[in-house]
């Protein structure tokens, strides 16, 4: 399969130059590539393209099947983006042509995967976080599917790899894994997905794929968990470790130990194995690094016409700068060339055995020396072991901020001394791989949890922001109604001069409690009118007399600009605080014997401003959760209940009306709890643990039944 594959890939064309039969592939780029092509990724170094010999390099199946399916369904349009629109053709460069001279299609290839210069662009910027995770959202959706282009291409935008989904709890690559998606797999694990990252239950990719009962796929993403010591171990003896039978590391033995022995490599391994398992790990993915170099040197000398003198591509002579590391890792990761075949396999056995120590249950590191290996110190000692003087300038220099101070420390052995034992204070403590491994679960539980709790305070603030808006237009009522009570009452006195005396009186005794606050469309009912009928208007009529902003926020349904018999009759069907004829009958007795007992209920103005006053008690309640001012919590809830108190305060102690009752009974049941939880803010023992998150929700929901309880007393007065 795999040579027919090569074969059918044979007949494409260079995707940089357009040479026919190409006999190299970007693996992470999705295109094939000529020789002249192949030698410029080369040198772009594998943080930017990692290249392989379509017939000489060791394929895994799968992998060899995600190249093919990426080039046949054009990824390659991808990096040439613009170079495809014909409105962009013209102020872009040129796409080179098989026979352009090297340095054109060099030119060309950095613009192309460097640069990224010909990559479809957002309209945003880069750095916008949101963008940026909706697009890491969009390719958990992608890694389902079998269409590896789109994933490819939201890849080249910048989602990210590893992005751990808030809400599915996975990374993309437990998501293919779970839909057994190999292409996809494969695709992850080229652009730097972790086959050992932990979901929200705790399980690897690895786990996910063994669960779902792709087989193949769980043995392929165990040797991807293992691809780097592989790597080292296949190139130092040919084979690879039987993964399935639980063997994990082959250690080869040198013929000759001589080199063993020396003092120098004691030393150096003893530096080796005090390293943090962070700088170990880098060292090790440069040394990897290095054994890919190499192999790739040995296939493109065995690929290369030898006959002409002069060529313009050559090997690689050490690994190209990456200019996301530091100034010092490039120049230590330039070293390792300088080690012959000897040097450099001790190297590896090295890292192989204390890689094995690492990762077994109870081992540890940094026991050996009590001085760990800086990365300074490192590249001095790979230059010792390769027996060249630091001050050959044998590797290319550099440019870095760093380099005149660099100069300074390296020429001062007091000072580099002091900085050695400085980095070794802050170093690492020995820790085992058990506890290295429960780390690492726990932080994976904890990212998990932090999203989770964004997302709670995400909603937490839209829920504050609702009751805040909810807060301001009630306020903003309660001022339009003082001002035209005013102006009714006004209206009606002026109406009521004209009145013959025996109704003056009734209209008096009437007129605290006002029967309508606005003016309708419809021509409504006089003050005298009412009271030759031989009662007071009920709410229904006093809502009907309302505009219809305010009789949708009180929750009457079909309230409009048009207010006749039946919009009303369909607005008392439909409201939140209208109440049954028994309800209405009640309430209505109770106002009719207003005059009997003037003081068992209050007037519209008091309730008005005791609700006022609870309304900006609230505010100041719902500003300190939005600011997370949880130490206030307290004094708000008591401002709200004394608040609350006087306003039952108002009304007799057991009112005649259902609806006034009940509307209190709330009120202060409302506040009382939010009292009890907001004291809840405090832990009672010095250890507790308190969900704030959660203490925040019930104190809000609390002060939103307040604001409803006391909207429905306002109603009930109008």
């Amino acid at each position: 399969m795999t040579a027919r594959m090569n074969r059918r890939m044979a007949n494409e064309v260079c995707g940089d130059c357009g040479t026919a039969e190409p006999g190299w592939a970007s693996i992470n780029r999705g295109v094939l590539l000529c020789d002249d092509c192949c030698s410029v990724h080369r040198s772009l170094g594998r943080h930017i393209s990692q290249v392989r010999s379509l017939q000489h390099s060791n394929w895994a199946p799968s992998l060899l099947t995600m190249v093919q399916q990426l080039v046949t369904s054009g990824a390659n349009s991808i990096w040439e983006h613009s170079l495809l629109d014909p409105a962009m053709a013209r102020s872009t460069k040129r796409k080179p042509s098989p026979n352009d001279s090297l340095s054109t299609k060099a030119d060309f290839t950095k613009a192309k995967y460097q640069y990224l210069a010909f990559v479809h662009r957002l309209p945003c910027r880069e750095d916008d976080d949101s963008t940026m995770q909706d697009l890491s959202k969009q390719l958990h959706s992608s890694v389902r599917t079998g269409s590896l282009e789109t994933s490819l291409r939201l890849l080249s935008l910048g989602a990210d790899v590893n992005f751990f989904h808030p809400e599915r709890g996975a990374t993309p690559l437990h998501v293919a894994a779970s839909a057994g998606q190999t292409g996809q797999v494969e695709l992850l694990i080229v652009h730097g997905a972790d086959p050992g990252a932990l979901d929200i239950n705790s399980k690897t990719p690895i786990q996910c794929a063994k669960e779902a009962g792709f087989t193949d796929l769980y043995e392929r993403l165990m040797a991807c968990q293992f691809e780097l010591t592989d790597r080292l171990i296949y190139y130092l003896c040919g084979r690879k470790p039987d993964h399935l039978s639980g063997q994990h590391f082959i250690i080869p033995e040198m013929a000759d130990s001589s080199l063993d022995r020396s003092e120098l490599a004691k030393q150096a391994r003893k530096k080796l194995q005090a390293l943090s398992n962070r700088q170990f790990e880098e060292l090790a993915m440069d040394v990897y690094d290095e054994v890919d170099r190499r192999e790739m040197d040995a296939v493109w000398l065995t690929t290369q016409n030898h006959s002409a003198l002069v060529m313009d591509r050559t090997v690689v002579p050490f690994l190209p700068v990456n200019p996301e590391f530091s100034s010092t890792r490039n120049q230590g990761r330039q070293k390792l060339a300088r080690f012959n075949a000897r040097e450099f396999a001790t190297l590896i056995i090295d890292i192989l055995i204390d890689a094995r120590r690492r990762q077994q249950p109870g081992g540890q590191h940094g026991s050996i020396s009590d001085a760990p290996m800086t990365r300074e110190e490192m590249a001095l000692a790979l230059g010792r072991m390769s027996g060249f003087s630091d001050e050959e300038p044998v590797y290319d220099s550099v440019a870095s901020d760093e380099d005149d101070l660099e100069n300074q420390r390296l020429s001062d052995p007091k000072g580099q001394r002091a900085e050695s034992m400085a980095s070794s204070d802050l170093s690492d403590g020995p820790i085992t791989l058990e506890e290295y491994l429960q780390v690492k679960k726990a932080l994976a539980a904890s990212d998990a949890r932090v999203q989770q709790l964004l997302q709670v305070k995400q909603q937490q603030q839209q829920e504050i922001s609702l009751l805040q808006s909810m807060v301001q237009k009630l306020m903003q009522e309660n001022a339009n109604l003082r001002t035209q009570v005013a102006s009714a009452q006004a209206t009606a006195n002026k109406q009521e001069g004209n009145v013959e005396n025996n109704n003056a009186a009734a209209s008096r005794s009437g007129r605290d409690r006002p029967i309508s606050m606005f003016e309708t469309r419809a021509a409504p009912k006089e003050l005298s009118t009412w009271k030759e009928m031989g009662k007071l208007p009920s709410t229904e009529d006093l809502v009907a007399g309302m505009p219809s902003s305010i009789q949708q926020d009180m929750g009457v349904a079909g309230a409009g600009p048009q207010d006749d018999s039946k919009d009303k009759q369909a607005s008392d069907a439909a409201s939140d605080y209208d109440n049954n004829p028994q309800d209405e009958q009640e309430r209505q007795q109770e106002v009719n014997t207003q005059g009997a007992e003037p003081t068992s209920l209050p007037s519209q103005d008091d309730v008005v401003r005791k609700t006022e006053q609870i309304t900006k008690n609230i505010q100041e309640l719902l500003r300190s959760a939005q600011e997370s001012k949880h130490d206030s919590f307290i004094a708000c809830s008591e401002k709200i209940l004394t608040a609350v108190k006087e306003m039952a305060a108002l009304f007799p102690e057991k009112p005649r009306s259902e609806t006034i009752r009940l509307s209190l009974q709330l009120l202060t049941s409302s506040a009382q709890r939010l009292q009890v939880q907001c004291h809840h803010t405090v832990p009672t023992e010095p250890e507790g643990d308190v969900d704030m998150q959660l203490l925040t929700q019930q104190v809000i929901q609390c002060a939103y039944d307040i604001a409803k309880a006391a909207k429905q007393l306002v109603t009930i007065f109008q």
